[in-house]
């Protein structure tokens, strides 16, 4: 599955392709703050502007060498940590990207070639299972390295402590819970690039980034015991994939910008409390669900990264910058415009942005 080189990535995943599972925006928030869960469908991709894809040429370009340097560094903290004898797990699909970047940059740097997995993990309904086992089994001896692209309010962060706990009772597998994740604005990653809430340009788009793929789903009329969990391998939008532009465009840099990744990691190694996990991001939280009264802190996504997810596929109410002439918030203030969605100017948070979903009622993603 996927449009990534077999060799950067192997999906763990059952093909759904020719299974109509799209709901229409509106129908699909509604369902899921009605108790339905949203890893049951999946939103109708959104189909870029072509000045919305000239914002992610733009923003790839202006940012390559900045994204090598942190992939270099949250590398480095990994073979730190671990040694070379590892298996990246990434999580699809957020963290494939990442993970892909991880892996080119280990072998082109150290020569070392690192299995990569990318798996599916759901909030409210764990991780795979079966892909973990079947990780196990072909690779028994090495350490699993989970991956993802970025941190919100750390909410996967807790779903893989407690999965991890979980394969170790029902099957005795020691897993390490620790997330590898390009950028940790929340504060909940020890093993990280940066904690600066800046653009990723993976965050800008869908699928059309991530190999194709659509996020994972998991309904048990689809999926069985021994199935993995399902995606949708995006096929038709082939001419319109820019996952190899993203990857090659990053990878380019690794060279140039290895020094300095292997300096930061030493420095973090040398100074343990930068790598703190304070989990600061959800005191921000607290006070954005208390200053808007939201009752629901699901409704609430922090962070570049989860701010475009919600002006992507869900239904926004009002969006939260630091500084509405913040360089980095071009896409979000251009995607706020194109859906007439409020921006509003909210300084002193740790995120650069944070987008704050329309409550319906009852239990949201």
């Amino acid at each position: 599955m996927g449009s990534y080189k077999p060799e950067d990535a192997i999906f763990l995943l059952k093909d759904l392709s020719d299974i109509s599972l799209e709901q229409r925006t509106e129908d699909r928030e509604a369902a899921m703050q009605t108790g339905g869960h949203y890893s049951e469908s999946l939103a109708i991709e959104y189909q870029p502007t072509a000045e919305y894809i000239q914002l992610f040429h733009d923003t790839l370009s202006d940012s390559a060498i900045r994204i090598a340097r942190a992939v270099g560094t949250v590398s480095e903290m990994i073979i730190q940590k671990n040694g070379f004898d590892v298996v990246l797990a990434s999580l699809a699909r957020g963290g494939t990207p990442i993970g892909v970047l991880i892996k080119r940059y280990i072998k082109q740097v150290y020569g070392v070639d690192m299995p990569h997995y990318s798996l599916s993990i759901i909030r409210g309904k764990g991780i795979d299972e079966n892909a973990l086992l079947y990780m196990n089994q072909s690779h028994p001896d090495k350490r699993v390295q989970f991956v993802d692209g970025w941190t919100g309010k750390g909410a996967i962060r807790k779903v893989l402590i407690a999965a991890c706990s979980l394969m170790k009772q029902k099957y005795g597998l020691e897993l390490n819970d620790e997330l590898a994740v390009l950028a940790d604005p929340g504060y909940c990653a020890g093993t990280f690039g940066t904690r600066e809430d800046f653009l990723i340009p993976s965050a800008c788009l869908n699928s059309t980034v991530s190999g194709l793929i659509s996020r994972t789903v998991l309904r048990s009329d689809l999926i069985g015991p021994d199935d993995f969990h399902g995606a949708k391998f995006y096929k038709q939008w082939e001419e319109s994939d820019l996952t190899g532009v993203f990857v090659d465009t990053i990878s380019a840099h690794f060279n140039e910008t290895a020094a300095g990744s292997k300096e930061e990691a030493l420095r973090m190694q040398a100074n343990p409390a930068q790598s703190e996990i304070t989990w600061q991001g959800l005191q921000d939280i607290a006070q954005i669900q208390s200053d808007f009264g939201i009752t629901d802190i699901n409704l609430i996504k922090p962070g570049v990264g989860e701010t475009t997810r919600v002006l992507l596929r869900r239904v926004p109410w009002k969006i939260l910058v630091d500084r509405l002439d913040n360089a980095t918030l071009k896409h979000i203030l251009l995607l706020a415009k194109d859906r007439g969605v409020p921006v509003e100017e909210y300084p002193n948070m740790t995120y650069s942005c944070c987008g704050i979903i329309k409550a319906i009622k009852g239990e949201s993603e």
